[in-house]
């Protein structure tokens, strides 16, 4: 190389030089909670805004390898394998070979798989990409659980021959829209970028956090049934978030490891609206607010000190919280606990909020374990249900 480019070479890489800094935003906080959550991401913004920059920098924020894959360069058979055919196809089958970055993951055991410009691959390229977000399988091959999946999209109006996602795709993703803010773009041209960092899990947490986290989603559910399952009418929404079994278990694990980390309210609320859709997500976190669940492992260690919710849906969110808490470790001790919940329940005037948790908190019984006094309020709704012998 000539001397000249030397020298340009190193007033380019000069120019390309940048530090990072912490900074509050609410979009960000949720990308690398979703990201902690092993959710996969889809960041849909308009072209050159710096999806992909930001990419990079979760990556390096994570200390695992990019591997950048644009789909709308690709064939379905780059993501379903190419047939390889052995010495015995009838005996041994025919395996579909993956491709190289697939490999590379695999080897590396941890990474980042980004898909870009998927609005831009056409449906036989999205229905390939479908067991590649959900199952982790290129091919024959099986990515390592820990590779987290992020994708970036533009708008099908501004995209290169661009194309709504179908609904099976959308379903898979969490939907974030990325926006440039022009105060971080010129300050990061001046050379300091926002960090991306994946929040802390608190180990202490996690147990209340999930248990909680079962209860919340429950009790909204069973309070807004029709909220379970809702496929848009228009091409332009089935092609983003919204509500359905799939997606309310996103909604389940981002509020599990918001419970578990530092992550802000805001935070929360933008991955949630991206994981279930703007009207069961925004109308979700309005009831976060307002429940304020008591921590059941705390309940738990001394059921006798805590009152009882006196609005039916915050009773049955927190008593499926408690008997999901029993649930993830059981031991005599926490299921006696249990019931002198429930107890409470029925002290209240509201037993037919506790019989479902009552049925799942039978059902853990051990048996060598007595029968509780707090039971003989349940005898006929377990004795229907059959449970009532093999507690006796």
């Amino acid at each position: 190389m000539s001397e000249a480019l030397r020298t340009a070479d190193e007033l380019i890489a000069a120019t390309r030089a940048w530090r990072s800094e912490p900074v509050a935003d609410p979009r960000v906080e949720a990308l690398a909670l979703a990201v902690s959550a092993n959710l996969p991401v889809l960041l849909w913004g308009e072209p050159g805004i710096g999806k992909s920059a930001s990419l990079q920098q979760l990556a390096a924020g994570l200390g695992v390898p990019l591997e950048t894959v644009i789909a709308s360069v690709h064939e379905p058979s780059d993501f379903a394998g190419l047939p390889i055919v052995g010495d015995d196809p009838a005996a041994d089958g025919v395996p579909m070979a993956p491709p190289d970055w697939a490999v590379r993951l695999a080897r590396t055991g941890q990474g980042l798989l980004f898909f870009d410009e998927l609005s831009s691959a056409p449906p036989a390229v999205q229905a390939a990409l479908l067991r590649v977000v959900l199952e982790r399988r290129v091919g024959s091959l099986e990515l390592p659980a820990s590779i987290r999946i992020v994708a970036a999209a533009n708008p099908p109006a501004s995209a290169a021959d661009g194309w709504h996602l179908s609904p099976p795709l959308a379903n898979r993703f969490v939907h974030l829209h990325w926006t440039h803010d022009p105060r971080v773009v010129a300050r990061g041209l001046a050379g300091t970028w926002p960090a991306i960092t994946v929040p802390v899990v608190h180990p202490a947490r996690m147990a209340g956090a999930v248990a909680r986290a079962r209860g919340t989603v429950a009790g909204f559910l069973t309070a807004r049934p029709g909220l379970v399952h809702h496929l848009p009418g228009d091409a332009d929404s089935r092609g983003g978030a919204w509500p359905s079994p799939r997606s309310w278990e996103m909604a389940l694990r981002l509020l599990a490891f918001h419970l578990s980390t530092d992550t802000g309210r805001d935070a929360l609320t933008t991955a949630l609206v991206g994981a279930v859709g703007d009207g069961a997500g925004l109308e979700f976190s309005t009831y976060l607010e307002e429940l304020d669940l008591p921590d059941p492992e705390r309940v738990l260690a001394d059921p006798k000190a805590f009152a009882l919710p006196e609005r039916g849906d915050r009773q049955l969110a927190f008593l499926t919280a408690v008997v999901s808490a029993v649930q993830a470790r059981t031991t005599h001790q926490r299921w006696d606990a249990g019931w002198v919940v429930l107890a409470k329940a029925v002290d209240a005037g509201v037993p037919d909020v506790a019989a479902r948790a009552a049925l799942d908190l039978a059902a853990l019984r051990d048996t060598d374990w007595p029968v509780p006094a707090a039971i003989d309020a349940f005898v006929e709704v377990l004795s229907l249900s059959g449970m009532l012998p093999a507690a006796r």
